[in-house]
C-alpha cells in the first residue's frame, strides 16, 4: 500500500501577498466649495472633521491632497461616489488614483 500524501517537508508553501496600495488623490479647482470638500471627506472616506479640514486645506494650497490610501478596488469605488456627489451638487470636483 502506498501512500499518497505528501509528507510535511515537501509539502508547498503558499505565501499570501499583500494587494497593491494606491493613494486617492482630490484636486483642486476654483469651483468647489471648501465646505464640500470637507463633507466630501467626512461621508466618503471617514474622516474627522479635524482631519477632513486639514486636508482640505492642502488640496486648496498645493493643488492635490491625499484622501487615503486603499487597494485598488476599494480606491476606485471611492472615486466613482465623489464623482457622483460632486456631479449631484453641481460641482467639478476630481478624484485621482496613483500607486504608493
Amino acid at each position: 500500500m502506498s501512500n499518497t500524501k505528501k509528507d510535511a517537508s515537501t509539502k508547498e508553501r503558499i505565501e499570501t501577498q499583500e494587494p497593491p496600495l494606491y493613494r486617492v488623490l482630490l484636486h483642486n479647482d476654483d469651483y468647489t466649495t471648501m465646505e464640500f470638500v470637507i463633507a466630501i471627506l467626512e461621508s466618503v472616506f471617514h474622516k474627522s472633521t479635524t482631519e477632513a479640514t486639514r486636508i482640505m486645506l492642502n488640496v486648496h494650497h498645493e493643488g492635490v491632497g491625499v484622501a487615503g490610501i486603499f487597494t485598488k478596488e476599494v480606491g476606485e469605488t471611492k472615486i466613482t461616489r465623489v464623482h457622483e456627489l460632486a456631479q449631484k451638487n453641481n460641482f467639478p470636483l476630481r478624484c485621482s488614483m496613483e500607486i504608493t
